[in-house]
């Protein structure tokens, strides 16, 4: 690979790392190249974000691939990972601390697979609190982690496929095909209501965006050590 090529544009398969945010992993993979090939500025953007609690694949674009970032970012996306039954958080993941308890006595296997099938197809999603959309010029986030209170409007968003991978409960593994716009705590949240109890996202894990596999993707070390030797 040249400094050309990286000008010219690639695609860039990378493992994200678990608690690194994509703008981290985005800001490591350009200076390197930008080390590596004695390059004064050269663009490097995502398309898509992963949360800091998830790993998986990031689809990286380099130079004149950047004008193709929302091509890849509208792509059909799979998730694997764990709910964990009967608690539930304000961030609708790890991020915060458990909030409420209910009780899982009454959850059966057939009760988890068949609560799947709500689901599949167009639905209305709320994001949680805690997410990157703006309002009124904030990050949702931003509000939540001040304590401010803020109506969400739900938007429509589609699954594809839904299943119930392994169950040991509390712990319960799912694997997910969805569209863009959706948001895996959200139905990690709606997914306890629908079982009469509580959920949230204790592991996520992208597999797939489109046709690009995280099978095929680099750690940043390897990507690192890819354009050094």
């Amino acid at each position: 690979m040249t400094a050309e090529d990286f000008k010219n544009g690639q695609v860039l398969l990378i493992d994200k790392p678990l608690e690194w945010t994509s703008f981290q992993v985005v800001n490591k993979i350009r200076w390197h190249i930008r080390k590596q090939y004695n390059i004064k500025k050269i663009k490097v953007g995502h398309a898509g974000t992963l949360d800091p609690l998830a790993t998986g694949l990031l689809i990286l674009c380099t130079g004149k691939q950047t004008k193709n970032i929302e091509t890849y970012q509208g792509q059909i996306k799979e998730y694997t990972g764990t709910f964990t039954i009967g608690a539930t958080t304000p961030s609708y993941d790890l991020e915060t601390e458990i909030d409420k308890t209910f009780p899982i006595d009454h959850i059966t296997e057939d009760i988890l697979h068949s609560k799947t099938k709500k689901f599949i197809g167009k639905i209305q999603q709320k994001p949680p609190i805690f997410s990157a959309i703006k309002k009124e010029g904030k990050r949702l986030y931003e509000l939540a982690r001040a304590g401010e209170t803020t109506e969400i409007k739900s938007r429509e968003i589609e699954i594809v496929e839904f299943e119930i991978t392994n169950i040991n409960l509390p712990k319960v593994d799912f694997r997910v095909v969805c569209s863009k716009g959706t948001y895996i705590r959200s139905l990690a949240y709606d997914f306890g209501l629908a079982i009469n109890s509580g959920a949230h996202l204790s592991a996520l894990r992208r597999t797939k965006i489109g046709d690009f596999s995280v099978n095929k993707a680099l750690s940043i070390d390897g990507f690192i050590s890819s354009i050094e030797n």
